[in-house]
């Protein structure tokens, strides 16, 4: 398998639909459903990118974001988080995003952006 990346998205029908979809690119997948653990997961699991919804099951992703920001063994690691709401793009990159993408996206452009953030 290629880079891995962690996909931290409460919508198991999107977390599942993303892991195949990177797979199929040949990318090495780890989902999550909650936000509370993703520094943890990001360091055991060793990622090269973090994919990481806005809103997860209550918690806002850009203080996940300020957290892997704020941690030693993670701030390095690229994070692309994705919203369909609005206007959230410049809130994201502030928290510490590398990237945004809004939702839906287009498959080919969400892809661009993953081989963007793991080169």
């Amino acid at each position: 398998m290629g880079k891995k990346i962690l996909v931290v998205d409460d919508d198991p029908f999107l977390g599942e639909m993303i892991k195949d979809m990177l797979e199929w690119y040949e990318y090495d997948i780890v989902l999550s459903k909650t936000a509370c653990d993703t520094v943890e997961n990001s360091i055991s699991n060793n990622v090269d990118l973090i994919i990481l919804d806005k809103l997860i099951s209550g918690t806002d992703g850009t203080e996940v974001c300020q957290w892997i920001r704020g941690n030693d063994e993670t701030n390095a690691i690229p994070i692309l988080m994705m919203t369909a709401m609005h206007e959230a793009r410049e809130v994201c990159l502030e928290a510490g995003a590398t990237d945004f993408i809004s939702k839906p996206f287009e498959m080919e452009a969400f892809v661009t952006a993953v081989k963007n953030l793991t080169e």
